[in-house]
């Protein structure tokens, strides 16, 4: 069934039409007693033909042996048999039944001592009652069915999973999200910010022969607001709003989904002008075709959505909304030009749209005057929106827990942390796995101050474990950036070398750990990508050899062997030549290394400041 679901504040007028819902009770009660009562029925004819007059003392059971017996004593009056069933009286007044055997000398043998015999071969209305119920009541039910088809089937909101209770939830209703409440995007905003115009003045637009996109397709990475720009899209335009999930069209029903796209369709078209979102549409616009085992309903499904596109007349001021995270999925008939002719894409926030969206966020909050937003945008990159929100959000809980009243820079970071990592883990370390950590996290710590001004800056030093890591390195970047130099991209390979350097070093060879699987994975991964596709290696040159996975391991499209070898060989080089460079800088600077990792040590975490105060300090002293 349709269930119209009120939405943010004000109930639109097609909630009024359609707010009785087809699963109430001019459906479901009455019929449901009628078939209990012939349920009912049934059982008890069936007791009734089977078990003799109903509400009766219950008759004694007799074997075969025991009747014989019986008549050779003289002691049956009546017996009456029904095929081998047989039921009678005794001279005592005692009623019994009795399972026979097929015996000729049986008849003649009770007849002989005196009881009354009788053969019933007669079919009262309680046995035909039992044999044809079953039949009317499965006729009955074929009659309801196929009248609630023609019923919920016309268009009315509820189509044939109506009448099953298979509600499509359609949020409806003016909400009264504006643009405002949508930070972060600015530049999407501005290319959907025509639709707005177009739904308040299709006049304007009219006289100039213009049409507005009928379908306005938006892409993007979970969590970018695309659902939130679409509620602002409605909200800016004051239409209604409609809202689907495109996995309530599906269903086990054959003809399902068709019978519900009709209905939407239909809901919408009472309200134009208004806004008709579909949210999560790869699950029913998928390409079809693609393998062999096809779901033939969805692809129907599909087929019907086009058609009712396709429909759309060019007065109708009716825009639909899709929105998908992979839009590579859907198929070309749904994106040509007439259905979803417009499509955009929400990447995930720069810096400048991270800080906007976190002040945005950060009106509901109670922060601290010395809490830096700026800060937390910089340490956040790649948070979508939602992760952004979630981050304020487990900020706000960790100070709640702790019993403040406002919200710290110390719970962002700690959110922070805990979303990127996990929750900090209580492990039960050694103390030598515990200082080799420290040593590790030294080396990371060291090459990156050591490189300052070439790569983004550390923000601290931890030897707290997270998830899988017993330790980190964690940095700031100033900005965003489009691209990498070289120079930067060995400076970034050195510093993921450098905790196992500074292993080797502190402990020697036959010390290190498996501590460094994340850096040496990182670290494989950088040049192997500086090599095959961003033309970095003077040896492989300008040439785009593409990694492809093939049967579970790491294959190289468009190369022959030979140049598959020499990929591999230099990746060998870069990587060896950064590990030599990298034990050549912390060996020169092993004491300043050595006074970082026992302040780890003693302190646990160190941020930037303290870091550079401790290799500043070192370095002025050997000076």
């Amino acid at each position: 069934m349709v269930k119209i679901v009120k939405a943010e504040v004000k109930q639109s007028k097609v909630d009024t039409d359609y707010q009785v819902t087809r699963g109430d009770k001019r459906r479901g009660g009455g019929w449901y007693l009628i078939w209990f009562a012939l349920m009912f029925a049934m059982l008890i004819a069936r007791s009734i033909m089977h078990g003799g007059k109903f509400g009766a003392p219950a008759p004694e059971e007799l074997t075969f042996t025991q009747v014989l017996d019986a008549s050779d004593a003289k002691r049956i009056k009546t017996l009456t048999l029904r095929g081998l069933d047989a039921s009678g009286e005794m001279t005592d007044g005692t009623v019994w039944t009795a399972k026979i055997s097929a015996d000729t000398n049986f008849m003649q043998r009770l007849s002989k001592n005196g009881a009354d015999v009788r053969i019933d071969d007669s079919r009262g209305w309680l046995g035909i009652l039992g044999d044809w119920l079953p039949l009317i009541a499965s006729f009955a039910l074929m009659i309801w069915f196929f009248r609630s088809m023609k019923k919920f089937g016309s268009g009315s909101g509820g189509g044939i999973g109506a009448m099953f209770g298979h509600k499509t939830k359609i949020d409806s209703g003016k909400t009264t999200i504006k643009f405002s409440d949508v930070a972060g995007i600015d530049s999407v905003k501005k290319e959907v910010s025509e639709i707005v115009d177009f739904l308040k003045n299709p006049k304007k637009y009219g006289d100039l022969g213009a049409r507005v996109p009928r379908g306005v397709l938006l892409s993007g990475e979970p969590g970018t607001g695309k659902t939130l720009l679409a509620k602002a899209i409605a909200g800016e335009a004051e239409v209604p709003f409609f809202a689907v999930s495109g996995s309530d069209f599906s269903g086990i029903i054959v003809g399902l989904g068709v019978a519900k796209i009709k209905d939407f369709f239909e809901l919408a078209r009472k309200s134009a002008p208004c806004i008709l979102f579909i949210d999560e549409i790869d699950a029913i616009g998928a390409a079809r075709g693609r393998n062999i085992n096809s779901d033939s309903d969805r692809e129907a499904t599909l087929n019907q959505l086009l058609i009712e596109m396709d429909g759309f007349a060019s007065t109708a001021n009716l825009i639909i909304i899709g929105a998908t995270n992979r839009p590579d999925m859907l198929d070309g008939a749904l994106l040509r030009p007439g259905r979803f002719d417009r499509q955009v894409h929400i990447d995930l926030p720069d810096m400048a749209g991270r800080r906007a969206i976190l002040k945005l966020y950060a009106k509901k909050m109670k922060l601290d005057k010395k809490v830096s937003l700026d800060v937390a945008a910089r340490g956040t990159t790649g948070f979508s929106g939602a992760d952004l929100n979630n981050l304020l959000n487990e900020a706000a809980l960790l100070a709640a827990r702790d019993g403040r009243k406002t919200i710290s820079n110390a719970d962002i970071d700690e959110a922070r942390d805990k979303i990127l990592m996990g929750p900090r883990k209580e492990r039960k370390m050694r103390p030598e796995d515990i200082r080799l950590t420290a040593y590790h996290e030294a080396g990371h710590a060291f090459m990156s101050v050591h490189y300052k001004g070439v790569t983004d800056p550390i923000h601290k030093a931890t030897i707290l474990p997270r998830g899988r890591a017993l330790g980190m390195v964690q940095y700031l970047p100033i900005d965003d950036k489009v691209s990498v130099t070289l120079a930067e991209i060995l400076a970034n390979l050195e510093i993921s070398l450098a905790g196992r350097g500074a292993e080797e070093l502190f402990f020697g060879a036959s010390k290190i750990t498996t501590g460094a699987e994340n850096d040496i994975a990182m670290a494989t991964h950088i040049v192997r990508k500086s090599i095959t596709a961003w033309g970095l290696s003077e040896k492989i040159g300008l040439i785009a050899v593409n990694q492809v996975e093939s049967w579970g391991r790491s294959a190289l499209e468009n190369a022959s062997q030979k140049t598959a070898e020499s990929v591999d060989k230099e990746v060998k080089v870069w990587i060896d030549s950064a590990y030599d460079k990298v034990k050549k800088i912390l060996s020169k600077n092993k004491a300043k290394v050595q006074r970082l990792a026992e302040e780890l040590l003693g302190h646990e975490t160190l941020t930037r400041e303290e870091i550079e105060k401790i290799i500043g300090k070192i370095g002025k002293k050997e000076s």
